[in-house]
């Protein structure tokens, strides 16, 4: 690996970290040697990169630091045509929107060789043969609310086609092949949900925020569903 090359994914493998890294997991990381990744981390630091940290204790990169929009290897942009294309293909209006938009943003910006990939791609998925239920629903609000901590009411079929009113606390957006749903905390059953977008027959958006913030209500049904997954396993085993 060129040494630019090198000291461009030394970067990256610090920005993807949760917390510190030592030398020895960037070297096993990078499939190189710590002292090599003593010397770039001391080039990168006087070169005015934000590193922060010594050998033995473990290294960070600050935060609000980034690189030119056109250092991307090809790899990362095969990974963002065919997230686009995934989006395009069965995400709701506002997201297929937005995707075109990165997918445009992106190829303007790298080199020319690179256009290839935008233009005449080496990977792809197919366009979405389902028709999905929920057309009435304006995702790009919802997904808002999801954000913002907001309460919507829902008019909802339940799976025995037993209609139902229920006030939510929705934190996520769920878009997979054939259905779309929203994942939320549902005050009737005092429990998180998931409410397909097909048994949605109304939704009403409201003004109060729920208490809870959203991103501890995704953070706790995540850390429920592994959870349950490592539950199961310890079950069959």
């Amino acid at each position: 690996m060129r040494r630019a090359d090198r000291l461009f994914e030394l970067i990256q493998v610090l920005r993807r970290a949760s917390g510190p890294l030592t030398a020895e997991t960037i070297a096993s990381e990078l499939e190189t040697g710590k002292r090599t990744v003593y010397r770039d981390i001391a080039v990168l630091i006087s070169q005015r990169v934000p590193i922060r940290g010594e050998p033995g204790v473990g290294y960070v990169l600050e935060r609000g630091f980034d690189l030119p929009p056109l250092m991307l290897t090809t790899d990362e942009v095969e990974a963002v045509t065919l997230g686009a294309q995934w989006v395009i293909a069965h995400g709701d209006a506002g997201l297929a929107r937005a995707a075109l938009g990165v997918l445009a943003k992106v190829a303007a910006i790298v080199p020319e060789d690179m256009r290839p990939l935008f233009d005449d791609p080496a990977v792809g998925t197919p366009p979405s043969r389902e028709v999905h239920a929920g057309a009435n629903i304006d995702f790009a609000r919802l997904r808002e609310w999801s954000r913002h901590g907001r309460k919507i009411a829902l008019s909802y079929n339940d799976v025995a086609a037993n209609p139902t009113r229920r006030v939510v606390w929705p934190f996520m957006v769920g878009y997979v092949e054939a259905d779309r749903v929203v994942i939320a905390w549902c005050e009737l059953r005092n429990d998180f949900r998931i409410f397909r977008t097909d048994r949605i027959s109304d939704i009403e958006f409201l003004d109060a925020y729920y208490p809870e913030h959203s991103v501890v209500l995704r953070r706790r049904w995540l850390a429920n569903r592994a959870a349950h997954r490592a539950s199961r396993l310890l079950t069959t085993s």
